[in-house]
């Protein structure tokens, strides 16, 4: 009896050691109002997207839950104008892995909202599940169609600059190994739905990067974000249903809840004083560093260029300008730009009493790579 009480006494001894050091993360202590500002979070339906936007509408913000399935969408928009008591949180119709969804996404934003100052990219998937495609569709939902988004909000964003870009990413970037020569391929079978889940993740990191070298003295600055261990629809949305009762205990021990996951996106969105890091990778509320691929530059640069063509955005959208898009005033963060002068027509899909000329104007340009900044530590 006393060798079974030691067993259990160092099982448990052991689970909470690894509880508060692995699993447990640390709470995300950033702007404690963010009245006047405005907030996108992709996937924020359910899991750490839900819980982000929770935290957001809590501080005030106006957040817009951009999720494909417009009943869960709206469903969740509801309990969170509930749970947060602020009102100014609503639903789009957003689907990733529909480059005419993300355009259409954005052209109703540009229409209704007049400004963006987080937009954190949190939709994700690990699976192809049933659905095959003539396209990488993990690349597509996870790279591809938030580097598109992000491209075409690039103006409402230097607008209302300073503001932050948030990309969830995962540990499992460091699998990844981009092949250039097939990025876009199908993905068949588990073994390359894995492959294909990292590569994706590797882009996010290198997106980061590569998006903090373009937006340099634009005021906009950009985050890759680890959520650590999640128990989440994601975890177990592929698993076989058989499996799911033995998995559902297990990943309640040794998995973070969602509103743990959402604490390092939080905190790249809100923490002040990070700038200097900007295309850094977060994990558990620091900055953590990467390996040599997923601080390659030139890969970087080169997945931005493929990433444009997949995109199917053509030289024409690179060279207007955006009148607009020069920061306010980076010394204070928390004041509200005024108005466009010229309000935009506000799209079919979005009615709103606002309305102004829709901004499809986009910069993006080649500055040269900054000194890479020592990480803090873990």
């Amino acid at each position: 009896m006393e060798a079974l009480l030691l067993g259990v006494g160092l099982l448990l001894g052991a689970y909470v050691l690894v509880y508060y050091n692995l699993v447990k993360a640390p709470p995300c202590r950033g702007l404690a109002s963010l009245r006047g500002r405005t907030a996108v979070v992709t996937g924020a339906n359910s899991g750490i997207g839900k819980m982000t936007a929770l935290e957001l509408a809590r501080r005030g913000a106006r957040v817009v839950l951009a999720c494909r399935s417009r009943e869960r969408g709206e469903a969740a928009a509801f309990d969170l104008r509930q749970e947060s008591g602020n009102n100014e949180v609503i639903f789009m119709a957003l689907d990733l892995a529909s480059l005419a969804s993300v355009r259409a996404f954005a052209t109703a934003f540009l229409s209704s909202e007049p400004r963006l100052d987080i937009l954190i990219h949190n939709a994700g998937i690990s699976s192809c599940g049933r659905t095959r495609e003539p396209f990488n569709l993990l690349l597509r939902v996870n790279h591809i169609g938030p580097f598109l988004l992000t491209h075409l909000l690039l103006p409402r964003l230097k607008r209302s600059a300073p503001s932050r870009v948030v990309v969830v990413s995962s540990a499992a970037h460091r699998r990844g190994r981009l092949d250039f020569t097939r990025l876009d391929r199908p993905v068949v079978g588990w073994r390359q739905e894995l492959r294909a889940y990292a590569d994706s993740k590797l882009a996010n990191v290198l997106f980061a990067r590569e998006l903090a070298t373009q937006l340099e003295g634009t005021g906009v600055t950009c985050y890759a974000a680890h959520p650590g261990p999640v128990n989440s629809d994601l975890f177990l949305r592929h698993v076989p249903g058989w499996l799911r009762p033995l998995l559902r205990p297990l990943a309640w021990l040794v998995l973070r809840a969602p509103r743990g996951g959402a604490q390092t996106p939080l905190y790249c969105a809100l923490q002040e004083g990070i700038e200097p890091l900007s295309g850094r990778y977060f994990a558990n509320c620091h900055v953590e560093e990467v390996p040599p691929a997923a601080r390659d530059d030139r890969a970087a640069h080169r997945l931005w260029e493929a990433s444009r063509k997949l995109a199917g955005l053509g030289p024409g959208e690179d060279a207007e300008s955006d009148e607009d898009s020069q920061p306010e005033d980076p010394g204070t963060p928390s004041s509200p730009s005024s108005p466009h002068p010229e309000e935009p027509t506000a799209s079919e899909l979005y009615p709103s009493p606002q309305s102004s000329t829709t901004d499809w104007s986009t910069v993006t340009r080649r500055i040269p790579v900054k000194a890479e900044l020592e990480p803090q530590a873990c």
